[in-house]
Protein backbone atom coordinates (compact mmCIF):
# COMPACT_ATOMS: atom_id res chain seq x y z
CA UNK A 1 0.00 0.00 0.00
CA UNK A 2 1.12 3.79 -1.00
CA UNK A 3 2.23 6.02 2.03
CA UNK A 4 -0.91 8.35 1.02
CA UNK A 5 -3.96 7.41 -1.30
CA UNK A 6 -7.64 8.80 -2.04
CA UNK A 7 -10.29 6.52 -2.17
CA UNK A 8 -13.54 7.70 -3.53
CA UNK A 9 -16.86 6.40 -2.37
CA UNK A 10 -20.00 6.23 -4.33
CA UNK A 11 -23.29 5.44 -3.83
CA UNK A 12 -24.91 5.33 -6.97
CA UNK A 13 -28.70 6.49 -7.24
CA UNK A 14 -31.18 8.03 -9.92
CA UNK A 15 -32.73 10.42 -7.73
CA UNK A 16 -29.50 11.27 -5.33
CA UNK A 17 -25.68 9.95 -6.12
CA UNK A 18 -23.73 10.34 -2.87
CA UNK A 19 -20.16 10.55 -2.90
CA UNK A 20 -17.07 10.78 -0.32
CA UNK A 21 -13.84 10.81 -0.11
CA UNK A 22 -11.02 10.11 2.08
CA UNK A 23 -7.61 10.35 2.41
CA UNK A 24 -4.82 7.49 3.67
CA UNK A 25 -1.58 8.05 4.74
CA UNK A 26 0.60 5.41 6.07
CA UNK A 27 -2.65 3.17 7.95
CA UNK A 28 -4.53 6.18 8.90
CA UNK A 29 -7.80 7.60 7.31
CA UNK A 30 -8.51 11.27 7.26
CA UNK A 31 -11.91 12.72 6.29
CA UNK A 32 -11.59 14.85 2.76
CA UNK A 33 -15.44 15.15 1.24
CA UNK A 34 -18.89 14.15 1.33
CA UNK A 35 -21.67 15.42 -0.81
CA UNK A 36 -24.30 14.51 -3.26
CA UNK A 37 -25.53 15.40 -6.32
CA UNK A 38 -29.48 15.44 -6.56
CA UNK A 39 -30.91 14.18 -9.57
CA UNK A 40 -34.47 14.54 -9.21
CA UNK A 41 -34.87 18.01 -10.88
CA UNK A 42 -34.42 15.77 -13.60
CA UNK A 43 -37.40 14.14 -15.48
CA UNK A 44 -35.16 12.15 -18.30
CA UNK A 45 -33.02 9.02 -17.32
CA UNK A 46 -30.87 9.60 -20.00
CA UNK A 47 -29.75 12.81 -18.75
CA UNK A 48 -29.45 11.62 -14.98
CA UNK A 49 -26.99 9.27 -16.52
CA UNK A 50 -24.87 11.61 -18.60
CA UNK A 51 -25.08 13.87 -15.61
CA UNK A 52 -23.80 11.13 -12.98
CA UNK A 53 -21.24 10.57 -15.80
CA UNK A 54 -19.74 14.65 -16.08
CA UNK A 55 -19.68 14.54 -12.06
CA UNK A 56 -17.79 11.33 -11.56
CA UNK A 57 -15.39 12.66 -14.11
CA UNK A 58 -15.47 15.80 -12.28
CA UNK A 59 -15.12 14.24 -8.89
CA UNK A 60 -11.56 12.09 -10.49
CA UNK A 61 -10.02 15.17 -12.19
CA UNK A 62 -10.32 17.64 -8.77
CA UNK A 63 -9.39 14.79 -6.12
CA UNK A 64 -7.31 12.17 -8.32
CA UNK A 65 -8.54 9.36 -6.35
CA UNK A 66 -6.04 6.32 -6.28
CA UNK A 67 -9.27 3.80 -6.39
CA UNK A 68 -12.86 3.92 -6.11
CA UNK A 69 -15.36 1.78 -4.17
CA UNK A 70 -18.52 1.53 -5.12
CA UNK A 71 -21.87 -0.14 -3.62
CA UNK A 72 -23.55 -2.79 -5.85
CA UNK A 73 -26.91 -2.40 -6.83
CA UNK A 74 -29.08 -4.64 -4.01
CA UNK A 75 -31.88 -6.88 -5.28
CA UNK A 76 -35.28 -5.59 -4.56
CA UNK A 77 -38.48 -6.34 -5.85
CA UNK A 78 -39.23 -3.53 -8.54
CA UNK A 79 -37.20 -4.26 -11.75
CA UNK A 80 -37.10 -0.89 -13.48
CA UNK A 81 -35.81 0.57 -9.90
CA UNK A 82 -33.12 -1.85 -9.88
CA UNK A 83 -32.47 -1.21 -13.80
CA UNK A 84 -32.06 2.23 -13.52
CA UNK A 85 -30.13 1.79 -10.11
CA UNK A 86 -27.25 -0.52 -12.36
CA UNK A 87 -27.35 1.94 -15.06
CA UNK A 88 -26.34 4.37 -12.86
CA UNK A 89 -23.78 1.85 -11.02
CA UNK A 90 -22.54 1.08 -14.76
CA UNK A 91 -21.89 5.18 -15.61
CA UNK A 92 -20.12 5.98 -12.73
CA UNK A 93 -17.91 2.56 -13.25
CA UNK A 94 -17.52 4.01 -16.84
CA UNK A 95 -16.12 7.05 -16.03
CA UNK A 96 -13.75 5.98 -13.12
CA UNK A 97 -12.52 3.11 -15.86
CA UNK A 98 -11.70 5.50 -18.49
CA UNK A 99 -10.02 7.14 -16.51
CA UNK A 100 -7.89 3.42 -15.49
CA UNK A 101 -8.84 3.83 -11.75
CA UNK A 102 -9.12 0.38 -10.14
CA UNK A 103 -12.86 -0.25 -8.92
CA UNK A 104 -14.15 -2.81 -6.08
CA UNK A 105 -17.95 -3.11 -5.52
CA UNK A 106 -18.98 -3.90 -2.18
CA UNK A 107 -22.85 -5.40 -1.38
CA UNK A 108 -24.90 -3.11 1.12
CA UNK A 109 -24.54 -5.45 3.81
CA UNK A 110 -20.68 -5.65 3.42
CA UNK A 111 -20.19 -1.93 3.89
CA UNK A 112 -22.98 -1.76 6.91
CA UNK A 113 -21.31 -4.61 8.16
CA UNK A 114 -17.02 -2.86 8.09
CA UNK A 115 -18.75 0.02 9.33
CA UNK A 116 -21.03 -0.59 12.45
CA UNK A 117 -20.21 -4.53 13.24
CA UNK A 118 -24.09 -5.23 11.58
CA UNK A 119 -24.76 -6.14 8.23
CA UNK A 120 -28.31 -4.84 8.69
CA UNK A 121 -27.87 -1.59 10.27
CA UNK A 122 -29.99 1.73 8.96
CA UNK A 123 -28.66 4.68 7.41
CA UNK A 124 -28.94 6.76 10.37
CA UNK A 125 -26.26 4.14 12.24
CA UNK A 126 -23.75 4.12 9.51
CA UNK A 127 -23.53 7.86 9.06
CA UNK A 128 -23.23 8.24 13.20
CA UNK A 129 -20.29 5.15 13.22
CA UNK A 130 -18.63 7.22 10.57
CA UNK A 131 -19.02 10.49 12.34
CA UNK A 132 -17.50 9.53 15.31
CA UNK A 133 -14.44 7.82 13.06
CA UNK A 134 -13.74 10.70 10.75
CA UNK A 135 -14.56 13.59 13.34
CA UNK A 136 -17.69 15.11 10.60
CA UNK A 137 -18.85 17.94 13.02
CA UNK A 138 -22.36 17.75 11.06
CA UNK A 139 -24.47 14.99 8.77
CA UNK A 140 -25.65 16.35 6.00
CA UNK A 141 -29.53 16.50 5.97
CA UNK A 142 -29.52 13.14 3.18
CA UNK A 143 -27.66 10.18 3.91
CA UNK A 144 -26.79 9.30 0.55
CA UNK A 145 -23.60 11.20 0.56
CA UNK A 146 -22.17 9.28 3.83
CA UNK A 147 -23.27 6.02 2.15
CA UNK A 148 -20.50 6.69 -0.54
CA UNK A 149 -18.19 7.59 2.37
CA UNK A 150 -19.07 4.63 3.08
CA UNK A 151 -18.15 2.52 0.78
CA UNK A 152 -14.46 3.98 0.74
CA UNK A 153 -14.58 3.23 4.47
CA UNK A 154 -15.08 -0.15 3.92
CA UNK A 155 -12.67 0.11 1.13
CA UNK A 156 -10.07 1.08 3.44
CA UNK A 157 -11.13 -1.48 6.06
CA UNK A 158 -10.65 -4.61 3.14
CA UNK A 159 -7.18 -2.80 1.93
CA UNK A 160 -5.13 -6.06 1.66
CA UNK A 161 -7.39 -8.77 2.47
CA UNK A 162 -7.69 -11.45 -0.01
CA UNK A 163 -11.42 -11.64 -0.51
CA UNK A 164 -12.95 -7.99 -1.62
CA UNK A 165 -15.09 -8.22 -3.83
CA UNK A 166 -15.16 -7.56 -7.60
CA UNK A 167 -12.38 -5.01 -8.60
CA UNK A 168 -11.60 -3.88 -11.70
CA UNK A 169 -8.27 -2.03 -13.05
CA UNK A 170 -9.67 -1.14 -16.37
CA UNK A 171 -12.05 -2.65 -19.19
CA UNK A 172 -9.92 -5.40 -20.24
CA UNK A 173 -9.96 -6.42 -16.48
CA UNK A 174 -13.55 -5.76 -16.77
CA UNK A 175 -14.40 -8.05 -19.32
CA UNK A 176 -12.12 -10.83 -17.99
CA UNK A 177 -14.04 -10.89 -14.97
CA UNK A 178 -17.55 -10.52 -16.74
CA UNK A 179 -16.87 -13.14 -19.09
CA UNK A 180 -20.44 -14.42 -18.89
CA UNK A 181 -21.53 -11.08 -20.05
CA UNK A 182 -19.43 -10.78 -23.34
CA UNK A 183 -21.77 -12.46 -26.08
CA UNK A 184 -19.67 -14.63 -28.11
Amino acid sequence: MANERIILGIDPGTTIMGFGLIKVVQKKMEFVQLNELLLNKYDDHYLKLKKIFERTIELIDTYNPDEIAIEAPFFGKNVQSMLKLGRAQGVAMAAGLSRQIPITEYEPKKIKMAITGNGNASKEQVAKMLQQLLNIKELPKNLDSTDGLAAAVCHFFNLGRVEIGKSYSGWDSFVKQNEDRVKK
